[in-house]
């Protein structure tokens, strides 16, 4: 078997389960690893038709005193227990969308059913931890148990909404956006200060056509959207296309960059550059005048296509690369934006030292990636990229597919004058091992990418997307964008 056997389902739902832990791990490392992703993608004798379509099953690692148990629960969603009582999908997924007649079609015109299938994040929110997806349905869980609690109340602000807020540490907020589609589309901001729960209006612009937006840039004095040329038409969803099959790429509109005064909500700049499509967002900081802004960018948005299932388990899909690029945008409208290749690709799920470098400066990232430069090459490396020296280092073995690594630094010494580096710690990667037909929890050191330890797993889990590592006592620490 190869990477296929990721895009398989799983049914085995396991509680604590004691994993043997092959070579040492640091004995600072105690907390826990959430993870969200798709662990079901089929509903009776229909298969769903798109990686992000699959039904949440939350992973959960903890460790304490050399021990990782490990636990997974399917989120029981509507959308999940749905399918499981009627054996039919009963929400419209992002490219699979509910088999009706013209009757039902007609009802769903009028009072369109947004599915909480949350499969993709993990993410704080006052004292609940939810799962999240793009529509605006989080679903709040037991970090312990797993157990599912139910739909975390907020109004809606937009019909989607990110996956990836930004965590202000420094600030003690939360900043996020969501993308108005129908008769006044756009973008409104929002922030949610520590001990709260409910967003606070900040801004926001009104545009013609509304972008797919998967994540933006934050610094201390802007929010920029990366306003790529996706665009959405409402009357394709009001006739009940799917989410992915309403959007069309225009590239002759070029991409805009949409520079927010942070404090204000106004509009400080807009920027046009060539068409390019972006998932995430790596880190933005201000420098010199400037803002400096990296992501992974692709030439379109045929990516989107591509992480459809039937591409996926093919035996060589194909799958665009995406390269990491660094835009210096000015704080005003007047000059012009310049852009560089940092790394020619391909990386995804980029993730830093999050905790103290987003919204300044820093030196490195991590991320997957994959062996053969090809576009019929599945994820199969770990990728540390040195943004200053424009250096790489790897981690991969043979028939071996690794997940989002996720950052977690070391502690700063008591009584020491120096801060810990910015690589000091760990890469913690959920990898699927194919010749032995289950994953493991790898346990990279982030300074050298070797390995330190790694905790087989009884059985394969799926691909998934991202997730939160947090100490006791802490909230979840953000790895990414």
């Amino acid at each position: 078997m190869d990477h296929r056997l990721g895009f398989e389902p799983i049914s085995e739902e396991l509680d604590r389960v004691r994993l043997p832990v092959e070579g040492d791990l640091p004995d600072w490392l105690a907390g826990t690893l959430l993870r969200n992703g798709p662990g079901r993608f089929r509903v009776g004798n229909r298969t769903l038709n798109h990686w992000f379509d699959g039904f949440s099953l939350l992973r959960r690692f903890a460790i304490q005193d050399d021990e990782i148990r490990y636990s997974n629960r399917f989120l029981r969603s509507e959308a999940y227990e749905h399918a499981r009582e009627h054996g039919e999908l009963g929400f419209r997924e992002f490219a699979t969308v509910p088999d009706t007649d013209l009757r039902d079609r007609l009802k769903r015109l009028l009072s369109p059913r947004i599915t909480d299938n949350a499969c993709v994040d993990i993410e704080t929110r006052g004292d609940a931890v939810v799962a999240t997806t793009e529509s605006p349905r989080p679903l709040a869980f037991d970090p312990e148990t797993l157990e599912t609690h139910g739909q975390h109340a907020r109004e809606p602000l937009g019909t989607t909404t990110t996956v990836h807020p930004h965590y202000d540490a420094h600030r003690g907020e939360t900043i996020g956006y969501a993308t108005r589609f129908g008769r006044n589309p756009g973008y409104t901001l929002y922030r949610i200060p520590d001990g709260r729960t409910e967003p606070e209006i900040v801004g926001g612009v009104t545009v013609d056509e509304a972008a797919y937006l998967h994540s933006f840039a934050l610094t201390p004095n802007y929010v920029v959207l990366a306003e790529n040329p996706f665009v959405v038409s409402p009357l394709a969803l009001l006739r009940g296309s799917t989410v992915a099959g309403s959007f069309t790429w225009k590239p002759e509109r070029g991409t805009r960059f949409i520079v927010f005064d942070r404090a204000s909500g106004d509009v400080a700049a807009t920027h046009w550059t060539e068409p390019f499509f972006v998932f995430h967002h790596v880190n933005a900081f201000e420098r010199g005048g400037r803002i400096v802004l990296d992501l992974v960018a692709y030439p379109d948005a045929s990516v989107v296509d591509a992480l459809g299932l039937d591409n996926l388990r093919s035996p060589s899909p194909t799958l665009p690369t995406g390269e990491l690029r660094r835009y210096r945008l000015p704080e005003d409208s007047a000059r012009d934006i310049e852009h560089e290749t940092l790394h020619p690709g391909h990386i995804e799920f980029p993730t830093i030292d999050y905790a103290r470098r987003n919204t300044r400066p820093y030196r490195y990232v991590y991320g997957v990636s994959n062996r053969e430069r090809s576009p019929a090459a599945f994820q199969n490396q770990l990728m540390k990229i040195d943004v200053e020296t424009r250096t790489a280092e790897t981690w991969d073995e043979l028939n071996c597919y690794p997940g989002e690594p996720v950052f977690v630094p070391a502690p700063e010494t008591p009584g020491t004058a120096t801060s810990r580096r910015e690589d000091e710690g760990v890469l913690l990667s959920v990898v699927l091992d194919a010749d032995a037909g289950r994953s493991f929890l790898l346990v990279l050191d982030a300074a050298t990418v070797e390995e330190r330890a790694r905790a087989p797993v009884p059985h394969a889990i799926p691909f998934g997307f991202h997730g939160q590592f947090y100490r006791d006592g802490e909230r979840p620490t953000r790895s990414m964008a």
